[in-house]
């Protein structure tokens, strides 16, 4: 009993801990990307040698594959999406050599040398298995920007210190030329052929009709409208910087097909899953409703696709989800996917024309998380037990081999 119950520890700890020890970075992110556990995997180093030791590689084979299956079963059951073939393909790169490192280690001589160098080869993996940076494209589009939030300077500063890209404008100027304009007067003469319209200032008529004619020419416009602005800002209400508490394009809106509807009392922070798996998350979000024959409503009614003309026009009802904290773990990288908390900057760059890498999975809630946790842990203690049987009957000695020769040839009492 006492040899089950301690191949059974020895089986299942090492799954538990990588699997505990890749729970931060899902965390902090929300991304379920199985590469978030390579690091963590590095425990299997001395796991592998201990049970090569104590057990047989057998053993030590036995416990990774139980990682790998407690990692991925909980990667699918917090996000409801089968993990994606290149991130598991990673994950697998660095699980491997790390317990043939540990078979290695566990040798002597020459093979401890082999270890240390698998051990290397699995931080390498780690290493360049991490998804790339944002990229600049070279001959980039350009993109015109309208917006009345701080999206090119920081607030409380003066004069050039003032001026600095919002990080969602630092990513955007990898796949476009961006360029702030004041007015859609502008466009007619400019090269632009998308534009962000985010929470922009009151527009006179003559600059609404510079923009339905710029659109039924085939530009591709993004309009973020929100009915309740809840960008925070210090300064003081009354102030030409502060950009409009509610859209002043509803009536606009309305001429292209659909109406947006006034916010929802008391909503705040939500995380907004879209039909093909993204998420984006809103605050304090409104809707559409009653599209016209050219307009389709989407995203459960949070996103307005209009055809102006020959041009698109991609209207949301929320513009508070550019603000980085709603879509970015670390300010100082916008260029990293890893650290981006939402689907926003990919919806953004589509909607406009572009293109960045998709197939992120999400955590669906914090209960969806619990119970993927919860039935990877007990998985993982099924697959042990089931390997302490199995090492069990492996190692039980035969009876011709156990007994003393001493016993085997004792003479009889009558010899």
């Amino acid at each position: 009993m006492k040899f089950l119950i301690r191949t059974w520890a020895m089986l299942g700890l090492p799954g538990l801990l990588v699997l505990l020890g890749g729970l931060p970075a899902l965390l902090r992110t929300g991304q379920v990307d199985p590469r978030g556990w390579m690091l963590p995997a590095l425990l299997l180093v001395p796991a592998a040698a201990l049970l090569k030791r104590w057990r047989g590689e057998g053993a030590a084979w036995w416990a990774g594959l139980g990682t790998v299956g407690a990692v991925l079963s909980c990667a699918f059951l917090a996000s409801w999406r089968v993990p994606d073939g290149v991130p598991v393909a990673w994950l697998l790169g660095g699980m491997v050599p790390a317990i043939l490192a540990g078979l290695a280690l566990g040798g002597k001589g020459a093979r401890q040398f082999v270890g240390a160098g698998l051990v290397l080869l699995a931080l390498a993996m780690w290493w360049f298995g991490r998804e790339p940076r944002v990229e600049l494209f070279k001959n980039s589009p350009e993109l015109a920007v309208i917006s009345g939030l701080p999206l090119f300077w920081r607030e409380g500063e003066k004069g050039l210190a003032a001026r600095v890209d919002a990080p969602i404008v630092t990513l955007l100027r990898q796949r476009f030329t961006v360029m702030p304009v004041d007015s859609p007067l502008t466009l007619e003469k400019g090269r632009a052929t998308a534009l962000l319209l985010a929470q922009p200032r009151a527009l006179s008529m003559d600059e609404l009709v510079a923009l339905d004619a710029w659109l039924s020419r085939g530009g591709t416009a993004l309009l973020l409208a929100d009915p309740q602005l809840r960008w925070p800002l210090d300064l003081p209400l009354g102030d030409r910087r502060r950009p409009p508490a509610v859209t002043l394009l509803s009536a606009m809106i309305q001429v292209w097909g659909v109406k947006l509807m006034p916010p929802v009392v008391g909503a705040g922070e939500e995380r907004h899953f879209l039909g093909d798996g993204r998420m984006l998350t809103v605050y304090a979000a409104s809707g559409f409703e009653g599209a016209g024959p050219d307009c389709r409503i989407l995203a459960r009614g949070l996103v307005a696709r209009c055809a102006v003309g020959k041009g698109v026009v991609t209207i949301v009802a929320d513009a508070d989800l550019i603000d980085d904290r709603l879509w970015l773990a670390d300010p100082a990288a916008p260029l990293s996917p890893d650290e981006w908390t939402a689907d926003t900057p990919q919806f953004i760059v589509q909607a406009l024309g572009g293109e960045l890498p998709s197939g992120r999975r999400w955590v669906r809630s914090g209960d969806a998380l619990v119970n993927a946790v919860r039935w990877a842990v007990l998985a993982g203690i099924f697959w042990a037990a089931l390997g302490a049987v199995l090492f069990r009957r492996r190692n039980r000695p035969r009876l011709g081999r156990s007994m003393p020769r001493s016993a085997l040839l004792k003479p009889g009492n009558g010899d």
